[in-house]
């Protein structure tokens, strides 16, 4: 089973689990260095809970997904045309003020971090935030038929030095917050200079 099936056929369950999570903690660095009305991607959204917290607050929100169901269920929530595509897809030039990946790049391929998050720092405009979560670790593996990459501190720094005009701003780790979940995050602000 591929990734992209698991979150097709859990559509429910997924959505139940992680809806009611408090993520204000996380949007706080990412929001504070951008302006009000600032325009967001939202990648790999999800049933849509981060875009929604997004337009409610009053930035211009753009979200994207690669699951049928749960661009469907973000769509119908938040009322913007989610789109249904991947982050290998991405070719935006410079649209964005922030792009937010909260727990969607730990399913891109390793091989294939660098050019993914090439094409997100090219989607964002100069000065823009790019916020990114990986389960914490260094290995590839697989649970419950989902792909994860997982990052530490050290891959992080490794991927950060092969951009050029690229600064992280913020790196810290959290514990999941869904109850009965002990895993740690490695969270990460990431700045792209003009």
């Amino acid at each position: 089973m591929k990734t992209i099936d698991y979150y097709n056929k859990h559509a429910e369950g997924f959505t139940a689990s992680t809806f009611e999570v408090d993520m204000e903690s996380l949007y706080q660095p990412f929001l504070v260095e951008l302006q009000e009305g600032a325009r967001i991607l939202d990648v790999g959204c999800g049933p849509g809970r981060d875009t929604l917290a997004f337009k409610n607050k009053g930035y211009q929100v753009d979200a994207i997904d690669y699951s049928e169901e749960l661009v469907k269920k973000a769509t119908q929530l938040t009322g913007i045309p989610v789109r249904l595509q991947s982050f290998y897809e991405i070719d935006a030039d410079q649209a964005y003020d922030g792009i937010w990946a909260c727990a969607s790049l730990l399913h891109c391929e390793r091989t294939r971090l660098k050019e993914v998050i090439g094409k997100l720092l090219s989607a964002l405009k100069p000065n823009g935030m790019l916020y990114m979560s990986f389960k914490y670790g260094n290995g590839d593996r697989q649970k419950d038929g989902r792909q994860f990459t997982d990052l530490d501190e050290v891959q992080a720094k490794a991927l950060l030095g092969q951009f050029d005009r690229v600064q992280q701003i913020q790196q810290w780790i959290t514990i999941d917050q869904r109850p009965e979940r002990q895993e740690k995050w490695l969270n990460l602000i990431w700045k792209k200079h003009a």
